[in-house]
């Protein structure tokens, strides 16, 4: 009846062994193992969805990819431009010496 018992059990490391197959890849768009092969969408941010995935129960996750994270080529030169008007074609000033 012990040993009976031992062979019937199942859903443990014998069950594990088989697993050997991916069901995630590289994603194209977020470079995150979260692309599923078969459903061809991203769990990560929604590839092939045109708009990227996004929750508000998940901040951490919004943080990690908002804007500020790169290297914003465009956008951080805006603050000073916008203080100076957005102008254009134009030359700084001469500053005499004083003497």
């Amino acid at each position: 009846m012990g040993m009976a018992s031992m062979r019937i059990q199942t859903k443990g490391t014998s069950s594990f062994g088989k697993r050997h197959t991916k069901t995630h890849v590289l994603c194209r768009r977020c470079g995150q193992r979260a692309y599923h092969v078969q459903k061809a969408t991203c769990a990560s941010c929604g590839y092939p969805s045109t708009k990227m995935r996004k929750y508000n129960w998940c901040t951490k996750a919004h943080r990690r990819r908002t804007t500020g994270t790169g290297r914003m080529k465009y956008l951080k030169h805006m603050p000073r431009r916008a203080k100076n008007g957005f102008r254009e074609g134009t030359q700084a000033k001469k500053v005499k010496k004083s003497a």
